[in-house]
């Protein structure tokens, strides 16, 4: 069996529709300060929104892809290193149970989705997330997957429970309140796995870490998430810190979502000030 697939060669059939990250974020619909977005008090993605229902759709879409790509990423190191030589024995063990557990946030997911109206490739996948746990070095792979986006999935997780709870929904909270509890684990094993296995090695620690900021920054999405109401997701700060996340980290995480978030609006302004022009 093949080892370190790239991207290309996921198996997906024709019902898949994939992008880029560079053309998500060129997408013009993305725009946080459009016309309707500056007429909200908040971004927050809530019931009250008037793209709620539709909104909340793309994002459970995006989330049952991104649950595919991680059980592929968290299979893939179960197969791409050497056991004992380049990964522990356990920490593979860890990996297979994560992979179980994101085949059933796959199903979950789809019937999810089914449940809310929408089908597999009304919207685009982005395989980033796979892409991220594409390193050669498995350190990397825990602080970009487990960490990075594993930690997004928290407050992501967090915000759609928070939906379901507001919309009166007892099915979406119950599910995401029961996969946001898997995800605070694997994180978790992430922060675990990364500090014992660079607790002699601090550069190879600094190099893991900064992966994760870039990822991190990444999948800010333009600053959709931060602790600003500007942004469509808050840091869920509390159930990070039960997942190993340092208050310091978190702030530097919601820093990273604002620095993504302003950077975004000036593109917008820019934009908008030439065709005005």
């Amino acid at each position: 069996m093949k080892k370190f697939m790239p991207v290309e060669e996921l198996a997906r059939d024709e019902r898949f529709n994939q992008i880029t990250q560079a053309d998500r974020m060129a997408d013009g619909r993305n725009a946080l300060i459009g016309e309707a977005e500056k007429s909200r008090k908040s971004n927050r993605l809530t019931p009250a929104r008037p793209d709620a229902s539709e909104a909340a759709r793309a994002l459970m879409h995006g989330i049952f892809v991104g649950e595919i790509q991680a059980l592929e990423g968290a299979g893939r190191t179960c197969w791409d290193f050497t056991t004992g030589e380049e990964a522990p024995f356990e920490l593979k063990l860890d990996m297979a149970r994560q992979a179980w557990d994101e085949a059933r946030h796959v199903e979950i997911s789809l019937k999810l989705s089914d449940w809310m109206g929408s089908e597999i490739g009304q919207y685009a996948e982005n395989t980033v997330l796979f892409q991220a746990a594409c390193s050669n070095d498995p350190v990397l792979r825990l602080a970009g997957v487990n960490r990075a986006l594993e930690g997004l999935a928290i407050d992501v997780f967090t915000t759609m429970k928070e939906f379901g709870e507001i919309a009166g929904d007892p099915y979406l909270e119950f599910c995401e309140d029961w996969m946001l509890a898997d995800e605070v684990t694997h994180v978790k094993m992430g922060s675990d796995w990364l500090r014992k296995i660079t607790e002699n090695d601090p550069e190879r620690r600094k190099k893991a870490l900064e992966f994760q900021g870039i990822v991190d920054k990444m999948f800010s999405y333009g600053g959709s998430r931060s602790d600003s109401e500007e942004s469509s997701f808050a840091i869920a700060r509390r159930f990070r810190e039960l997942a190993g996340f340092t208050e310091d980290e978190n702030d530097h995480i919601a820093d990273l979502g604002m620095q993504a978030l302003n950077e975004r609006k000036a593109q917008l302004r820019e934009k908008q000030a030439a065709v005005t022009n």
